[in-house]
Order: C-alpha cells, then structure tokens, then sequence
C-alpha cells in the first residue's frame, strides 16, 4: 500500500480497503457467471487488525452463493509485511452482485456447483444469508412507505 493511500497515521483508509474487496469479489462473481456483474450489497465488514503502508494486501474470493440472477462472494483480506513476512488477517466480508446482461438487465446464472461439504455448508449459509437480506430490504421498502 502506498502513501497516497493512507491518513497521517501510516494506516491505509477503509474505503480503499472496501474497493479492493469489491473488486475481487466481482472478478469472482464475473468468472462464474461469465458477464458482467453490479454490486448490489457489502454485509457488515469489520477491520480487525490496520494495514499500513508498504504491506501487501492479499485478498481471495470465492463464490459462496448463487441465486437466480444474484452471486454471492466471500472475500478475505491479508495484510503481509514484506520485511518480516509476518501475515495478519484483517478482515473478511460478502458482497452480493447481479449478474447483467448486454443491455443491463438481470441475468440468470448458473447455479453454483458444491464439490465439498465445506462448500455445500457454505451455499448452505449464503442461501440463509440472502434470505435475510431479502427480509430486511422487504422491511425497509415497507418503513419507507408514508
């Protein structure tokens, strides 16, 4: 990470933390539903551990959940301090993405294939994930009506 990137302190801004995971998250989300994808939720993302400047961040993606037109991505992020190689998890969080068609409409993908009982539980919690996403946009729409 660099200067730039970073507030007085050497520690490096959460939003551009928050655009990298967006980021990975996307690419994972276009690589299975091979077209392009918008963000349409970031759950809760909790900084653990600051990361600073000259780290290196890694972050890993992977599809979690996958509904009708909706991908679910995990993404974790590592901060790795290149003098020492000392690694510190720094956060992980899930953001949804609806897959788009040419002319920018919602796209079916297809579904999500579980190879493992890791994975299978995983869907298993995104789908429980999403239901409650859904639950609370269905709650705010109805807070929002006069």
């Amino acid at each position: 990470m660099q200067p730039e990137q970073a507030n007085i302190m050497g520690d490096v801004h959460g939003g551009w933390i928050m655009k990298l995971v967006d980021e990975a998250g996307a690419l994972a989300a276009m690589r299975h539903s091979q077209c392009r994808v918008v963000t349409v939720a970031i759950d809760q993302m909790s900084f653990h551990e600051p990361i600073r400047i000259g780290d290196l961040v890694m972050l890993s993606a992977e599809v979690t959940y996958v509904g009708r037109t909706s991908i679910e991505t995990r993404v974790r992020v590592e901060a790795e301090n290149p003098m020492s190689g000392e690694k510190t998890h720094t956060n992980t969080a899930y953001v949804v993405y609806v897959a788009l068609d040419e002319p920018g409409r919602p796209k079916v993908v297809p579904p999500l294939i579980t190879e493992t009982d890791a994975q299978r539980q995983r869907q298993l919690e995104g789908e429980a994930r999403q239901r409650y996403r859904r639950a609370q946009l269905k709650k705010e729409v109805e807070e929002d009506q006069p």
